[in-house]
């Protein structure tokens, strides 16, 4: 892979370029991982050229190299790499394959699948870092489809519709009408505005409304303060006002907590519920949040209403449900239908007000 990824900088003359393309043909391969294969280095290398990076003050070696990858690659393994050490691979992986180039890669574009993995102290000086060395102006330079694609002050762009098949109920329309979010940073967090918020609401709506029979709800759950915004909208203009809960996950580590503060409306027997999340990506918690609805609410009919959805590779506009990462995720959750406002690429996206 090393040997592929110098070919390839031969004839792009960008890290940045080759590691994108490795990512899309090989989805299990992490982009930290990825960016030092772009940058043509064994792990042994890589640990050589951190060093010069340093001046020699430190003495890397190639066992730290893999256990950052081995972090990136799955959870419960590995050790993440720290915030100053992002700074330094990133400029270490820059220079390319010859240690010449000085090309400028983000310390967020190494960790873009992982990065709520990080200490909440990493997250944050990265994206501090991130805001003050960006050379792009904040509005999304996506491609539109047409004028009324380009809304609100932010002049924040989506990109084209598209059909996906999703899993449904007996008889329904399996096909869904999702967009794409495209992000002109890549490796960095896309930050969207009301407008677009809105506007994957509404797209939520249609598709339960084309479901192919009247969906009645008896809760609307939604996944933290994001999921619960969209819950409150779902419930009040497709649901006659139904019942609303709320599910407060606490990380644990690699795993998730539904804390106290959580709130289970009173349903009756065998109720139809309707759980809202802001991204799926990774992580299985819509497992996790299943189960224990199901445990609280025995016979329940569950349905999944999701925003984002992140893809496995590049291309947003997916041909398939399987193209999705968390599409495994959330087909064993078992949900009668699942509906998806948006595709979006790693690391993701973040809500108006960073609702959490």
């Amino acid at each position: 892979m090393a040997r592929l990824g110098k070919e390839l900088w031969q004839k792009t003359a960008s890290v940045k370029t080759v590691a994108t393309k490795l990512m899309s043909l090989h989805p299990e391969v992490p982009s930290i991982q990825a960016y030092r294969y772009a940058a043509g280095l064994s792990q042994d290398q890589a640990a050589l050229r951190y060093n010069e990076v340093t001046g020699h003050q430190t003495t890397l070696g190639g066992t730290t190299i893999n256990a950052w990858e081995t972090w990136a690659r799955s959870r419960g393994a590995g050790s993440p790499p720290t915030f100053s050490s992002l700074l330094v691979l990133a400029e270490a992986y820059g220079r390319g394959p010859l240690g010449v180039a000085a090309e400028n890669i983000s310390p967020s574009d190494l960790i873009s699948e992982a990065y709520e993995r990080l200490p909440p102290e990493d997250q944050i000086s990265l994206k501090r870092f991130t805001a003050r060395t960006s050379e792009f102006p904040h509005p999304a330079m996506g491609r539109a489809v047409n004028v009324d694609r380009q809304i609100g002050t932010q002049s924040q762009v989506i990109g084209p519709d598209f059909n996906l098949v999703a899993p449904t109920v007996d008889y329904g329309n399996p096909e869904i009408c999702a967009f794409s979010l495209p992000n002109p940073q890549p490796g960095n967090l896309l930050d969207l505005n009301w407008e677009t918020f809105g506007f994957g609401i509404e797209r939520l709506t249609r598709q339960i409304k084309n479901l192919g029979r009247r969906l009645e709800i008896d809760i609307c759950f939604g996944v933290n303060e994001a999921g619960l915004v969209m819950a409150t909208f779902l419930a009040s203009a497709q649901f006659s006002r139904c019942s609303i809960g709320y599910l407060r996950c606490n990380k644990v580590r690699d795993s998730i907590t539904l804390d106290p503060t959580s709130s289970y409306p009173e349903a009756g027997e065998a109720p139809s519920i309707l759980i809202c999340d802001f991204e799926v990506k990774h992580a299985d918690v819509v497992g996790i949040i299943a189960s224990e609805v199901r445990r609280r609410y025995p016979g329940a009919l569950l349905y999944f209403a999701v925003f984002g959805a992140m893809t496995k590779g590049s291309e947003l506009e997916v041909a398939s449900f399987d193209d999705l990462t968390g599409a495994q995720i959330m087909r064993a959750a078992g949900f009668s239908a699942v509906f998806i406002a948006a595709t979006m690429s790693p690391p993701g996206i973040e809500p108006p007000l960073e609702l959490r």
